[in-house]
């Protein structure tokens, strides 16, 4: 074994305590855990130098992976983005006025609308994007490419048993 953590410490004390029980889950999920808890700190700071919040960058993120123009319908956003259709109106609602996007008439369906990102929200969501990779990148640092590849394919595996239809 390389160096103990505190997950280690955890566990051997479970044993001690219940060694009837496989403590082995704690052993992975706790260590997801802890890693989610550096991970989300990351990402708040990396949006913050880009001066936008999470959701803010979840929304900005959504259409810039759309590909220029940079143009959803709220229904496409509500699908990339999990939130409720009033969440996602109030989300829409603030990003106008931050002067992130716009609203424009759907010129396939003149009764519909499509959010389009404005080149502030274009400048801001890229500098996110960077800054969230770089930082991203640090906390894998300790891993080689390899090792980031086979994990990377063990989480699939592990999430995509939770995320397959029914």
């Amino acid at each position: 074994m390389t160096h103990a953590d505190e997950v280690d410490r955890i566990v051997a004390d479970w044993e001690r305590e219940r060694p009837d029980l496989d403590f082995s889950p704690l052993q992975v999920l706790s260590r997801v855990a802890r890693l989610s808890k550096h991970l989300d700190r990351e990402r708040k700071q990396a949006f913050a130098r880009s001066e936008l919040e999470s959701w803010e960058f979840d929304v900005l993120s959504a259409l810039r992976r759309a590909g220029a123009p940079y143009r959803l319908s709220p229904k496409a956003l509500l699908q990339q983005t999990l939130v409720s259709s009033g969440a996602m109106t109030n989300r829409i609602d603030r990003l106008v006025a931050r002067g992130l996007v716009g609203r424009q008439t759907d010129p396939h369906d003149g009764r519909g609308i499509l959010v389009e990102m404005s080149p502030a929200g274009l400048t801001r969501v890229d500098a996110a994007i960077t800054r969230l990779v770089d930082a991203e990148a640090e906390l894998l640092g300790s891993l080689p490419p390899a090792e980031q590849k086979r994990l990377a394919g063990l989480l699939r595996k592990l999430i995509v048993s939770f995320e397959e239809p029914a």
